[in-house]
C-alpha cells in the first residue's frame, strides 16, 4: 500500500489562500459609497417612476455625465488591468507565438516594451551564495584560452582576403554554413544534408501557417545552397553543348537573349532519354546594346541589288555567358558531364576545319546569394524592403517597379522572366513598412503590358569585378545606427550618399505549377552578391513574410502536384541514395516501437514497407510469395496477347519520335535501350490522387485496384464523387 501523502504545512495552506484572496481582489470592481449630491438624473438614488416617462431629461451633458460617472470608469479600467496582470499566465505566455523568444522567461529585455514592467515583477529575486563556497569550475582556463583563439582568428580573417572569411563559417570538412546559419540556427531545425548545414522546420508550429503563407501571403526560403557553374565561350558553342545535355524538347537556343530563363532537364551527353541527373535552370547573360548591333549585322542577308556590308569584325564568334543553377548533391556529376561535353563540342569544331574557340567551365558556388520568396504579396514584401536606383533605370523597369505594389500575384507575369537592377543597401531605410495589397483598378501589371526583354534583365551582378568589391559591406550596421542617430526626426530613413553600396541584383519569376491541375504557387527568386544574405534578410522579413525550410519548401511542390527533387525523381541516382537514407531512419523508428504499437509488415505481406520497390512495381522483378492467401500483388500484370501489339507499336512510335529529337539536336549515336523492346518498360508518369473523404495517405502508401462492380457501387452511392469515368 502507498504511504500517505504528508498533512500540508501550515505556510503552504496560508500562502495558497493569500494568493486566492489576491486574484478575488483583483478581479473586483470598486464601488463608490452613496452620496446625497448625485447630479446625473435617472442614476440618483432617488425613487424612478417607471410608468411614465415624463421625468426623463430631454438631453443629458455629455461632459458632467462622464464626470459623474469618473469614479466607476477608472475602477473598472484599473479592475480590468489588475485582473489581467494577476492571471495565470505569464508576461511572455501572453505573446503571440512569432513573438516567444527562449529566453524570455528570466530576460525582461526579450519581451515587449509595453510588457517589461510586468516581466519584471514576475522574476524570482536574485539569490545571493554564500561567501567561500563557490568552487572553481573545471575546464575555465581553456575556455578562455579557446575565446582568445577564436577571436584571434577572427580578427585574422577580418584582415585577410575575403576567401579567408569564409573560412570562420567552416566548422567541419563535411559540412559548410551558408550566411544566415545563425539566424536560422536560432529558429529552425538543422541538419546535414549534401555538404551544407541546412534548416530542416522551424521549431514553432508551423505547418499550416506555412502553407496558408504560400498561398494568401509569402514564404521566404534561403536557396543559397544551390550549386552554380558558369560556362563562357562562343554562342554556338555553348548551345551545342547544352543541346546534347538538355532535354530535347526545352528551347535552348531561342531563348539566349537572357529576357527568361529556362527550366529543363539535365542528363549525361547523348544519353536522351535516359541517365537523368537533375533539373536545371539555365540562364543567360543579357545582351548588350552593342551585342545587338553585331548580331543583326552578322544576320543581315545579301539578298536583290542591296546587299549587305561585310564587316570584319562581325567574323568574331560573339562570347557569351551562360549560369547553369542545379542541385548541390549532384555537382560533381553535372560538373564531370559538361567538361566531357565541351571536349566533344570544341573536337567537333576541329573536325570541321572551323576556327578554333576556348570554353570555360566556372565553378560560382559561393558567389551569389539566393532567396525564393513565395505567395501572392511577395510582391509587396520587395517592394516595401528594396529601393532601387533609378538614376539610368529604363521606362520598362520604371513602369515595372510603380505597379509592383499592387500586383496581387507574379503569376499573371510571363514565366521565367528576369529583371535585373540595382538597389541601395537596405539597411539605409531599415525598418520598411509591412507588406499590404492595394487594389487598384486604374494601375495593373497587365495594363503596363511588361515584356521580358534583354534590356529589362541587365544588371552588374554578372560582372566579377564588381562582384568582388561587395564581397562585404562598407559600413558595419553600428556605423549605420550612428548616422541614423544624428537624424533631426527619430526613425527617418538615412538618405543614400556617394559612398554607400550600390548592391546589383536579379529578380526572376517563379512558378509552381502543373499543367493538369493543382494549386499554382508563385512569387519570385532574388539574386544578390555574396555577403549581402544578413543585409537584405531582415527587411525581406519585417515587411511580414514567413521563413521556411526543406519540408516547407517540399510541401510547396507537393500542394502544385509537381516532382520535387530528389524525392519525386525515382531514375536519378540520387533518388537511391536519398530514399536508403529515408529507409534507414523509418526502419531505425519502426524498431524502437513497441511490437504492440508498430504494424506488422510481415502478416500484412508487404514486401518493402520502408523503400519504393520500383523494379515490383513495373514488372522488371518478381515479388515473393504472399504470406497471406488473401493479399494480392501489386505489380504489373503480365501482357496479355491482345495487348502486344499495341504496346509494340507505341515502343515503334516513341522510338521514332525520340530518334527524330536527337536528330535536331545532332546527337551523335543511339543508346542501345532505344533499339530494345523494352522502352517502356521504365517509364513512369506522375499522378495526383484526391481522397474522396477524409484522409491523407502517407509517403508510400499502397494503392490498390478496385473491381468494377465494387467501384460502380461505390459511385451510385457517393454524391461527391461527381462525375467519374471507369474505363
Amino acid at each position: 500500500m502507498a504511504p500517505k501523502r504528508p498533512p500540508e504545512r501550515e505556510e503552504e495552506t496560508n500562502f495558497r489562500a493569500r494568493k486566492k484572496q489576491k486574484l478575488n481582489e483583483a478581479r473586483t470592481i470598486s464601488v463608490q459609497s452613496p452620496t446625497d449630491n448625485a447630479v446625473a438624473g435617472p442614476s440618483g438614488l432617488g425613487p424612478i417612476i417607471q410608468t411614465s416617462m415624463k421625468n426623463l431629461p430631454g438631453a443629458i451633458d455629455v461632459v458632467k455625465f462622464a464626470e459623474s460617472r469618473s469614479y466607476e470608469i477608472n475602477a473598472m479600467q484599473s479592475a480590468m488591468k489588475t485582473a489581467s496582470s494577476s492571471s495565470t499566465h505569464r508576461a511572455w505566455q501572453v505573446l503571440p507565438r512569432h513573438l516567444r523568444r527562449r529566453a524570455a522567461s528570466h530576460d525582461p529585455r526579450r519581451v515587449p516594451l509595453r510588457l517589461r514592467a510586468k516581466a519584471r515583477a514576475e522574476m524570482d529575486p536574485v539569490k545571493k551564495k554564500a561567501l567561500g563556497r563557490n568552487m572553481p569550475k573545471l575546464g575555465k582556463a581553456k575556455q578562455i584560452a579557446r575565446t582568445e583563439i577564436l577571436l584571434k582568428r577572427q580578427s585574422q580573417c577580418y584582415s585577410s582576403s575575403s576567401i579567408q572569411f569564409t573560412e570562420v563559417y567552416v566548422r567541419q570538412e563535411n559540412k559548410r554554413w551558408l550566411e544566415t546559419h545563425i539566424w536560422h540556427a536560432k529558429r529552425m531545425k538543422m541538419e546535414n544534408m549534401w555538404g551544407y548545414r541546412l534548416a530542416v522546420t522551424p521549431t514553432e508550429k508551423s505547418f499550416r501557417p506555412s502553407h496558408r503563407a504560400s498561398l494568401h501571403g509569402s514564404i521566404l526560403h534561403d536557396a543559397s545552397y544551390e550549386a552554380l557553374v558558369e560556362l563562357k565561350g562562343p554562342e554556338n558553342v555553348l548551345t551545342s553543348i547544352l543541346n546534347v545535355c538538355c532535354d530535347p524538347q526545352s528551347r535552348v537556343g531561342k531563348l539566349a537573349s537572357g529576357g527568361i530563363t529556362l527550366n529543363t532537364h539535365f542528363y549525361e551527353p547523348n544519353s536522351y532519354p535516359f541517365h537523368l541527373m537533375c533539373p536545371v535552370t539555365i540562364m543567360w547573360e543579357p545582351l548588350s546594346p552593342r551585342d545587338h548591333r553585331s548580331s543583326s549585322l552578322k544576320q543581315g542577308k545579301k539578298k536583290g541589288k542591296r546587299k549587305a556590308t561585310h564587316h570584319p569584325q562581325t567574323d568574331i564568334p560573339l562570347s557569351r555567358r551562360v549560369w547553369l543553377r542545379f542541385h548541390p548533391a549532384v555537382f560533381d556529376d553535372v560538373f564531370k558531364a559538361l567538361q566531357s561535353a565541351t571536349s566533344n563540342a570544341l573536337q567537333d569544331l576541329k573536325t570541321r576545319g572551323a576556327p578554333p574557340a576556348e570554353v570555360e567551365i566556372a565553378d560560382m558556388r559561393g558567389e551569389v546569394s539566393v532567396f525564393e520568396i513565395m505567395g501572392p504579396k511577395s510582391s509587396q514584401v520587395l517592394k516595401g524592403a528594396l529601393s532601387p536606383v533609378m538614376d539610368n533605370a529604363s521606362d520598362d523597369f520604371r513602369k515595372f517597379w510603380s505597379s509592383l505594389g499592387d500586383l496581387q500575384s507574379t503569376g499573371s507575369i510571363a514565366r521565367n522572366t528576369v529583371i535585373g537592377f540595382t538597389v541601395y543597401d537596405p539597411r539605409l531605410k531599415y525598418p520598411p513598412k509591412n507588406a499590404k495589397v492595394h487594389l487598384n483598378d486604374t494601375l495593373n501589371l497587365s495594363t503596363v503590358q511588361l515584356y521580358p526583354s534583354s534590356c529589362l534583365a541587365r544588371s552588374d551582378i554578372w560582372d566579377d569585378s564588381i562582384r568582388m568589391k561587395l564581397k562585404r559591406p562598407r559600413f558595419k550596421k553600428s556605423e549605420l545606427d550612428e548616422r541614423r542617430s544624428k537624424n533631426l526626426v527619430p526613425g527617418t530613413p538615412l538618405k543614400p550618399q556617394r559612398q554607400d553600396d550600390r548592391i546589383p541584383i536579379l529578380l526572376i519569376q517563379r512558378s509552381v505549377e502543373q499543367n493538369d491541375g493543382g494549386e499554382a504557387i508563385h512569387g519570385w527568386t532574388l539574386i544578390i552578391p555574396a555577403g549581402w544574405s544578413m543585409a537584405f534578410l531582415p527587411s525581406l522579413l519585417f515587411t511580414g513574410t514567413r521563413v521556411g525550410g526543406q519540408r516547407e519548401r517540399q510541401a510547396q511542390f507537393f500542394e502544385a502536384g509537381t516532382a520535387c527533387f530528389p524525392r519525386d525523381f525515382p531514375a536519378t541516382s540520387l533518388y537511391n541514395s536519398y530514399s536508403a537514407e529515408r529507409a534507414k531512419t523509418e526502419q531505425d523508428k519502426w524498431i524502437r516501437t513497441p511490437p504492440a504499437k508498430r504494424p506488422n509488415y510481415e502478416k500484412l505481406g508487404t514486401r518493402s514497407p520502408w523503400i519504393a520497390d520500383w523494379d515490383v512495381v513495373l514488372g522488371l522483378k518478381t515479388a515473393g510469395a504472399a504470406s497471406s492467401p488473401d493479399l494480392v500483388p501489386t505489380q504489373r500484370e503480365a501482357q496479355t496477347a491482345r495487348l502486344v501489339d499495341a504496346v509494340d507499336s507505341e515502343n515503334a512510335t516513341l522510338r521514332a519520335e525520340i530518334k527524330d529529337r536527337r536528330e535536331k539536336r545532332s546527337m551523335t549515336g543511339v543508346p542501345d535501350l532505344l533499339n530494345s523492346g523494352k522502352l517502356l518498360e521504365s517509364a513512369l508518369v506522375s499522378v495526383r490522387l484526391a481522397p474522396c473523404s477524409r484522409g491523407a495517405p502517407r509517403d508510400l502508401a499502397a494503392i490498390y485496384s478496385i473491381p468494377e462492380e465494387t467501384l460502380k457501387n461505390a459511385v451510385s452511392s457517393n454524391t461527391r464523387l461527381g462525375q467519374v469515368k471507369i474505363m
